[in-house]
């Protein structure tokens, strides 16, 4: 179940991903990797378009390979060894998730937060892969380091993954389901269709702890 809303009655893994006409901020509305912040995140995760504005509302998608593979080999080197704190309580994610928490019933009490430790640089375990595993919703500094002193270096790393070159753009239709790996992949969903609603039923899939 998804740590922070309710799920649909009757359906607790359906939870409902949803903007409407008069609100300014969307849901999750920033490049993230799904609950970073949670010890075991999803493997996966699907998203069903049930309702769609009529332009706009598209989903940015970005493969952490490229991201990881792009870096300088001092670089990597670099950031072998590291491992990051995440949390549920970063301001510009929890802004993302307000009119949701109010509406839709949280799950969990005001000002609670969750957080995890996970490398910088994890192992697909599937793949072998090495890859990425920061992101600019949830990552809030190096373990063992202050915000501040982490911040120069996140901030590369944030603005680094979103490169064009490692992203692709989904365009919604009623119907459209997708389904992506959240192990090697970060999203964002565009807030650009004020005035229309949006409705998405989405479901996580698995959990497994990165390494």
């Amino acid at each position: 179940e998804y740590p922070m809303l309710k799920g649909l009655d009757g359906y607790p893994l359906i939870v409902p991903v949803v903007k409407l006409a008069h609100e300014r901020v969307n849901f999750g509305g920033l490049w993230h990797s799904d609950t970073a912040y949670l010890d075991t995140p999803p493997i996966g995760a699907t998203l069903l378009a049930r309702e769609i504005p009529p332009v706009g509302g598209d989903t940015l998608f970005a493969n952490m390979y490229l991201a990881y593979e792009a870096l300088s080999d001092g670089m990597r080197r670099m950031l072998e060894g590291l491992r990051a704190v995440n949390s549920s309580a970063k301001a510009d994610v929890t802004r993302t998730r307000e009119d949701r928490l109010a509406d839709s019933g949280a799950k969990l009490g005001p000002g609670t937060e969750l957080a995890s430790v996970h490398p910088v640089v994890r192992t697909h375990p599937e793949t072998g892969r090495r890859l990425l595993y920061v992101n600019g919703g949830h990552t809030v500094r190096f373990d063992g380091m202050t915000e501040a002193e982490s911040a120069p270096l996140l901030n590369y790393l944030f603005a680094h993954l979103t490169r064009p070159e490692f992203t692709c753009r989904l365009r919604w239709q009623v119907g459209t389901l997708a389904l992506w790996d959240n192990r090697c992949t970060q999203h964002n969903p565009i807030n650009d269709y004020h005035g229309h609603r949006r409705v998405m039923h989405r479901i996580s899939l698995g959990a497994e702890r990165p390494v």
